[in-house]
């Protein structure tokens, strides 16, 4: 099992950032690829970010290529995503989530079998 904690939602205004955390316990953190989804109110949940075991790769949803960045740091057993340039359509709960190493990056939930609980994030207008 892995327990995953997500932190660092919030309000902000159009144009502003925000820094997302990921805490990971119970197993061997280096061993999980990480994802970012994020869900809004009567919509599904939607790819946001991923990135490999080691960092080494990572891959974005369309809407969000030079605004997120995700990252990780397998001493802390924490992923990050770092939001700038915050828009009102971001808002959303963000979900980050773990999936073995041995699957390719993926858009999709499906390879994805730890979730954590969720933070809102707002953005105004």
């Amino acid at each position: 099992q892995v327990q995953l904690v997500e932190s660092g939602g919030g309000l902000v205004q159009a144009g502003g950032s925000l820094r997302l955390s990921c805490a990971a316990s119970g197993r061997t953190f280096s061993d999980y690829n990480m994802g970012w989804f994020r869900q809004a109110p009567g919509q599904e949940r939607e790819f946001v970010a991923a990135i490999t075991w080691s960092g080494g790769i990572t891959k974005y949803a369309d809407f969000v290529k030079g605004r997120f960045t995700i990252s990780r740091d397998n001493a802390k057993n924490t992923v990050y995503l770092q939001m700038n340039s915050l828009k009102p359509e971001d808002t959303a709960v963000y979900y980050c989530a773990a999936a073995s190493y041995k699957y390719i990056l993926s858009p999709s939930p499906s390879p994805y079998n730890y979730w954590g609980q969720g933070t809102q994030v707002t953005v105004s207008s």
